[in-house]
């Protein structure tokens, strides 16, 4: 075990590790300066194009996919709104220091435009079945897109292992932790009821997943931020005070040991860099499958609803898990993860606190499982091409469910972290290689509307 422990350690130093950071930031820096700055440019456009026509009536029969725009994000977002949201910001803060947050944010706004162009290129390279659903993600747009079917197949075999990993058994493990601290419920109990949940969703497919998640993620949004809010309000004197601590300490420059490089702003830096990655999880794969199932007429138009989905995940949700820790004044007091996160909360909600954070666990780590038991199926599918195939993957997720919620999983963990880093590379080889096709699709399509812009103006000012 201890020889596991060991190999896994390294290769998590490796995938999480400076280099690859680098790599993830630096292919959003990349696209941002080739798309000018479209998630800033056009931050309103997207606002419009996303939540401002989620409930929209308009006619879009042009439109081909298999699921509204809007479930397909609500579903990528139920896989990436998760236990990071929570604990992940608190070991960030403790770890790095409040000024990690800033650097998270920075992440952030340049994983927008990362998430944009994976999405795009699942609308670009998709496929359409035999049954009418339409099926992409990385697979698809690696093989077709870059002409390396074995390269596809790797994204696939580590997408179907991390499933089982960070999209299953962790998460129904935090589920029965959860419960059993806060309610005092047997973990296997929670374990069965969270498996007849995920089962009686999974079995419909992604139709039935879309319905569920698209109803499943505003609740639980809106129910974590308004406790947030609250909280921030009764707070409100310490907001400015836990603005002004994550500025000054992202640029303290402060040694250790006579070091040359500010020792914690580079440690605010790596922290911020490596949570905010983990927490949207832009650039490792995941959301495009969801994605690619969303009745659009365009890959660019779709594509805005991911940097919605980098914005929502990280600037508003963890951002509001932030302010609640810091203006607490807690964060130096030892605690970390999950656990500083309650206290922050309890703090002001006094015990009730423990309880609002065991529903959010629930409600986020439910959320999160059902969303990769799709991005499962639809590699076990693209690996196969057997019904038989999918129908024993899905009897395999939902019985692990069981498994997690009733063994201690501090290996499976690391081991689960370390398999989410994998995906990631076959994915950003992918966005470098296809990166022309992102940018010419991204300026054709707004070159396209503001000419349409133009002709609309002329013929105005004719009448």
């Amino acid at each position: 075990m201890e020889i596991v422990e060991k190999i896994n350690g390294a290769l998590n130093g490796f995938v999480w590790g400076p280099v690859m950071i680098v790599v993830l930031v630096g292919i959003g820096i990349y696209f941002t300066v080739k798309t000018r700055f479209l998630q800033l440019t056009k931050f309103g456009l997207m606002l419009k194009t996303t939540v401002g026509s989620a409930f929209s009536k308009k006619d879009k029969t042009r439109a081909k996919g298999t699921i509204t725009p809007f479930q397909a994000m609500t579903t990528a977002l139920a896989g990436t709104i998760g236990t990071g949201n929570i604990a992940g910001v608190a070991t960030a803060i403790v770890s790095g220091g409040p000024g990690a947050v800033f650097w998270m944010w920075v992440s952030s706004f340049f994983g927008m435009i990362t998430k944009y162009a994976e999405v795009a290129l699942a609308i670009r390279y998709r496929e359409k079945k035999e049954n009418g659903e339409y099926v992409g993600g990385p697979m698809y747009y690696i093989q077709k897109g870059l002409h390396m079917k074995w390269l596809a197949v790797v994204f696939a075999v580590f997408c179907v292992l991390a499933s089982f990993g960070i999209g299953n058994m962790t998460q129904s493990n935090s589920i029965a932790e959860a419960l059993y601290s806060s309610f005092g419920i047997e973990k296997w109990l929670s374990g069965v009821v969270a498996c007849v949940i995920v089962g009686l969703v999974i079995i419909g497919g992604i139709t039935r997943i879309a319905k569920v998640t698209e109803k499943f993620v505003p609740v639980m949004g809106i129910f974590y931020v308004i406790g947030a809010v609250a909280v921030l309000c009764i707070n409100a004197d310490a907001v400015p005070a836990a603005f002004r601590l994550i500025f000054t300490e992202a640029f303290n420059m402060q040694a250790v040991g006579g070091g040359i490089f500010g020792y914690v702003m580079m440690n605010a830096i790596r922290f911020g860099f490596s949570r905010g990655v983990f927490s949207n999880e832009a650039g490792l794969g995941s959301a495009p499958i969801a994605h690619a199932a969303a009745t659009t007429d365009s890959p660019v138009k779709q594509g805005l609803w991911g940097i919605f989905e980098v914005f929502f995940d990280t600037i508003v949700m963890c951002t509001l898990t932030t302010l609640v820790i810091l203006t607490s004044g807690l964060w130096t007091t030892g605690l970390d993860g999950a656990a500083l996160t309650a206290a922050s909360f309890g703090s002001t909600m006094g015990s009730f606190a423990q309880y609002f954070i065991s529903i959010s666990t629930v409600f986020f780590a439910i959320s999160t499982i059902i969303s990769w038991s799709y991005y499962g199926e639809r590699c076990i599918e693209y690996l196969f091409k057997r019904p038989s195939c999918i129908l024993l993957y899905r009897m395999c997720f939902i019985f692990s469910i069981v498994v997690g919620a009733t063994t201690n999983l501090t290996l499976v963990w690391s081991i689960a972290d370390t398999l989410n880093g994998f995906m990631a590379i076959p994915n950003l080889v992918a966005l470098i290689g296809l990166s022309g096709v992102v940018i010419k699709m991204t300026r054709e399509h707004f070159d396209t509307e503001h000419d349409k812009y133009q002709k609309a103006v002329k013929k105005y000012r004719k009448k």
